[in-house]
């Protein structure tokens, strides 16, 4: 039977690629594009998907396609692709950049992959590792072990710059990770017999540990606490000291594209730098940009920046994408649950680029599982919340458009900031004529003086409640 089968799949696949040949193209601001409702019909299936819809889906047997509208980039059984050009909806219309059959379309109807051919069973570790991750705070750093089974462990005796965490049956391959956050300066997970030995090797001397289990997933927590220091006592006396400017998206991952081709990156990226100018120049205050350039950022590595400097606020800049005809501003502040539909989907959205990184190790990434086990924002979302409403006001107020509101919603890039933090969505590159404003520098100039004024507002609140907390200690 196995034969046959492989003959019809073949079959199917040329019968696909000759119907594919002869299918029209359209020209759609100068790309060729082609209808996905008949990319399905060859395939065979129906799309998955409305007019109004931010997703699209196609699926054949043994693959599924996840389109996004405005973005360059589908997701192919997990793993992303990058187009030429971004997934449009015209006139009700799903369309997708010609390049699309060359680079998907003979996977898609080639069917499920053929069964490896049969092999003696061997017996399954008893735990697997999943992943290992590593997040530094400006007090702490925390130290993740996720497993395919619940795990033992045992903590044995390490040097003074060492500590030791012997995982019963885990079965892994031994790895380092350069950490150098002037606490923990190496992470190794070291084969051991039939076990692992997770060392934590520190630059100076090692700290107080506080470890724990959790379920759903399985995972092994360890907070490393810095030794000799009160850091939220120090930081509510401060002054508002240093701000990370975090502009979205970056390299491969272009973001939302508008109608005539504006790029979501390069205008965040402008805008980014603008705030910063203004910002030091004014307010004399450190302003430290996750990327400087058009390169790509994974999304976790953007708030360790701001960790790792101790930065005071972390504020991410975006441009929205929906239908043409929806226009405004609107702030976000990290919850794990949204402020309402829309929210949800602008935040999968967004942490979609996630499935961009490739150093992710697994297909797919259950990301508000990963908003979770970080959710340092916890501790800051009160006043997350505050800075948000600022910023919104200030912008809104001064840019003279439609007030979208502070919302919240699950956004992963924010998860781990150890400091008040939002993510401002300046506008609709979709909207072709807010596309036509977000071209003109002398908006973006608005854009960025609206910013700068909410967080100059933001920080007179700070540093007047940072000398109220010095007075109170005379």
């Amino acid at each position: 039977m196995r034969p046959l089968r492989v003959l019809v799949l073949l079959v199917l696949l040329q019968s696909a690629v000759s119907a594919w040949a002869g299918m029209p193209t359209l020209v759609h601001e100068g790309r060729p594009y082609v209808e996905l409702d008949r990319v399905a019909a060859t395939l065979q299936t129906r799309l998955d998907a409305t007019p109004g819809s931010i997703r699209a889906y196609l699926r054949t047997p043994g693959h599924v396609v996840t389109f996004t509208r405005n973005w360059a980039h589908v997701v192919v059984d997990g793993k992303p692709v990058v187009l030429d050009g971004p997934v449009r909806v015209k006139a009700g219309v799903w369309l997708v950049p010609e390049m699309f059959v060359a680079r998907v379309l003979p996977r898609l109807a080639g069917g499920p992959s053929s069964p490896p051919a049969a092999s003696p069973k061997v017996a399954a570790p008893p735990v697997t590792l999943e992943d290992l991750r590593i997040r530094s705070y400006p007090s702490f750093t925390r130290v993740v072990v996720e497993t395919g089974q619940a795990m033992q462990y045992r903590i044995e005796p390490g040097g003074p710059r060492e500590t030791r965490v012997r995982i019963a049956g885990l079965a892994a391959e031994s790895r380092t990770e350069d950490i150098r956050d002037g606490f923990v300066a190496e992470v190794r997970l070291e084969r051991d017999g039939a076990d692992a030995v997770l060392r934590v090797m520190f630059e100076n001397g090692a700290g107080e540990m506080k470890v724990a289990t959790l379920a759903d997933p399985h995972r092994l927590v360890l907070d490393l606490q810095r030794p000799g220091q009160d850091l939220a006592r120090e930081s509510d006396a401060a002054p508002l000291r240093t701000i990370v400017l975090d502009a979205g998206h970056g390299g491969h991952d272009p973001g939302a594209v508008g109608p005539t081709g504006l790029q979501e990156k390069e205008l965040v990226l402008d805008i980014a730098k603008r705030v910063a100018r203004l910002l030091e120049e004014r307010l004399g205050v450190r302003v430290l940009l996750s990327r400087e350039g058009d390169h790509f950022v994974p999304l976790r590595d953007r708030t360790s920046l701001a960790n790792r400097a101790r930065a005071d606020l972390f504020v991410s800049i975006h441009a929205n994408a929906h239908r043409h005809t929806v226009s405004g501003v609107e702030t976000y502040f990290l919850s794990s649950e949204a402020t309402d539909s829309e929210a949800r989907q602008l935040a999968a959205l967004e942490n979609s680029v996630i499935e961009l990184e490739t150093a992710t190790p697994r297909g797919r990434v259950d990301v508000v599982k990963a908003i979770l086990w970080e959710l340092a924002q916890s501790t800051f979302q009160q006043e997350s919340s505050r800075l948000a409403e600022i910023v919104q006001d200030r912008v809104t107020q001064s840019l003279r458009i439609p007030n979208r509101g502070v919302k919240q919603a699950g956004f992963y890039v924010l998860g781990g900031a150890a400091m008040p933090a939002i993510l401002i969505e300046i506008g609709f590159v979709t909207n072709p004529r807010e596309e036509r404003r977000l071209r003109d520098s002398r908006y973006r100039d608005e854009i960025a003086r609206a910013i700068f004024a909410g967080l100059a507002e933001y920080k007179r609140h700070w540093d007047q409640a940072a000398r109220a907390a010095i007075e109170r200690t005379r």
